[in-house]
């Protein structure tokens, strides 16, 4: 029987737990980091949950590659009255080729989604300046993008229009190879909430 990714999110989930208990221990910590004044601040107690945790989490990465086992999760996200479903990949979980075809099949409701949310704001490119930005340059970035996600606040929702990998593409030391074009869509200028 191979597990479901719900179970090896289970699974994790109390590793994590067991790990941060100090029920776990891994006692080659100290050859881990290449900073021994680092390792010494943080100490070799922490030091060794974290790469306990770090390990099993490795080798249910290695479990879902070989068990071809998806590391998608699902969730609404609503705005103005309407909601979608869409796939992302779980923190703790790695992606499987299957999972990037996956966001790529949603992506054309995702848009239609934002499409249909945007009527009256204001356009802007997110970064730490956020700029103005209009349809245009989106429907291009929508173009290249291989796939696409979607969140929102209140008043605000952003777009995001992504290619490479996908457990890397929010990373800017993978750029670009991988990478996401993120759109806030407001009424006036946006918000300081962080995407």
């Amino acid at each position: 029987m191979t597990y479901t990714t719900q179970e090896l999110i289970d699974i994790l989930d109390q590793e994590l737990k067991a790990a941060w208990r100090g029920e776990r221990v891994l006692l080659s910590t100290d050859d881990r980091l290449a900073n021994p004044v680092v390792s010494k601040a943080i100490g070799a107690d922490k030091l060794s949950k974290v790469f306990a945790y770090k390990d099993f989490r490795d080798q249910i990465h290695q479990y879902q590659r070989d068990h071809n086992v998806s590391g998608l999760v699902w969730h609404p996200c609503t705005f103005k009255g309407q909601t979608i479903q869409l796939p992302e990949i779980h923190p703790d979980l790695t992606a499987i080729p299957a999972d990037k075809a996956t966001l790529a099949a949603a992506t054309k409701n995702i848009i239609q989604f934002w499409r249909s949310s945007i009527d009256g704001l204001r356009l802007w490119k997110a970064g730490h300046d956020p700029i103005e930005t209009d349809i245009s340059t989106v429907e291009a970035y929508i173009r290249e993008a291989e796939w696409a996600d979607i969140s929102a606040t209140r008043s605000e929702i952003y777009l995001g229009l992504c290619w490479g990998n996908p457990k890397e593409c929010y990373c800017g030391w993978a750029y670009p190879e991988s990478g996401c074009h993120r759109i806030i869509a407001a009424i006036a200028e946006p918000s300081a909430i962080k995407i």
